[in-house]
């Protein structure tokens, strides 16, 4: 495969989405993509992993959700759900 070529993943719809593996410019498209498919499915609580990191990844995640007509609202999760490591989303349903 030519290095230039974009790479196609596969990712389970299951409310989870870990972004471990992304860097922040690859995530915003991925994020809009991941939640319309959760909308589909009547899944309407995700939870998106980031990470703790630089907090660099998080804020790209909490822009793009600030900005999407879709979301109903977002907190950082419970400490027993991966406090600010991890961001809940609860969607509209439609």
């Amino acid at each position: 495969m030519d290095m230039d070529e974009e790479e196609t993943v596969d990712l389970p719809i299951d409310g989870v989405l870990d972004l471990h593996t992304f860097r922040a410019a690859e995530v915003k498209d991925l994020i809009v993509d991941y939640l319309g498919e959760c909308r589909k499915r009547s899944i309407l609580t995700v939870r998106i992993i980031h990470g703790k990191g630089t907090g660099t990844l998080r804020k790209t995640v909490h822009a793009v959700l600030g900005r999407l007509p879709e979301v109903d609202s977002f907190r950082l999760a419970h400490p027993d759900e991966g406090g600010w490591g991890a961001t809940l989303v609860d969607l509209k349903e439609g």
